[in-house]
């Protein structure tokens, strides 16, 4: 089932969306070689709190972290650790929840740990490139795959590809709603896309090949090659006009 979101709940969904936001614009400063994957769990869980909200990935089906900090082939779901140490010319995904009121936003970015190669740097522009292709088909009365058709369309175009195992979904009293959204596929097919659907469009697309593996954790997927991954994600509404990003801090380049 698809739930269909009242103004009064788009805005508190809004007020989280603002604050995952600008946390993950932050960021950008905070990660750099030397510090651990725990660090930035810990900035993203005291940046949180500290505006009277709640991780939500905290717990959430047993996650032990109010992060996802995902390095290099790491995909999604990589558990942050003291031990883990980033290096330079790697590169950090790191995806968030903030929960206000009941109603959930989420997101996610790719960074550089200081200067990395131009293939890395490439895929990450390619992969926040992809979810602005797949916003613009975000409009009362189209499918729900005209999104991820715009989304692989981008990618590949660019010798890269789109993971298969792991998708968007719909977001809003809960972290994962109906519907999933995938980030390939034929346009013009699945639900009508309809004002009020709230939606958390995540492109992760893989430097090589899309196949993944599960890493014995349960939870770490990595590019079955080795090779690198990356990570987009904002929380979006469908509108009467044009889309409404929840997630997008306002001193980032649109």
């Amino acid at each position: 089932m698809i739930y269909l979101k009242s103004k009064d709940k788009i805005d508190l969904m809004a007020i989280s969306g603002k604050v995952c936001g600008q946390i993950l614009h932050d960021l950008a400063n905070v990660i750099k070689p030397g510090i651990s994957t725990q660090d930035i769990d810990d900035f993203v869980r005291e940046a949180i709190v500290a505006e009277g909200m709640t991780p939500t990935f905290l717990g959430y089906n047993g996650f032990p972290a109010s992060s996802c900090v995902s390095v290099n082939d790491e995909i999604v779901h990589g558990i942050p650790s003291a031990s883990r140490i980033l290096k330079e010319g790697e590169i950090v995904s790191v995806d968030i929840g903030a929960t206000f009121e009941g109603y959930v936003s989420d997101a996610a970015r790719t960074y550089p740990v200081g200067t990395i190669s131009g293939t890395a740097a490439h895929l990450i522009e390619v992969c926040r490139d992809s979810f602005f292709c797949g916003l613009d088909m975000c409009r009362d009365g189209g499918r729900l795959t005209d999104i991820g058709s715009a989304i692989q369309t981008k990618v590949e175009s660019e010798g890269f590809s789109v993971v298969r195992d792991y998708v968007g979904h719909g977001i809003g009293r809960q972290m994962h709603e109906d519907p999933q959204i995938r980030n390939y596929g034929e346009p013009g097919k699945g639900a009508k896309l309809i004002s009020g659907m709230t939606l958390a469009i995540e492109p992760m697309i893989n430097e090589g090949g899309y196949d993944t593996t599960l890493l014995d954790n349960k939870w770490t997927a990595v590019t079955a090659d080795g090779k690198l991954s990356a990570h987009y994600e904002n929380t979006v509404v469908i509108t009467d006009s044009d889309p409404l990003v929840l997630t997008l801090d306002k001193r980032d380049r649109i």
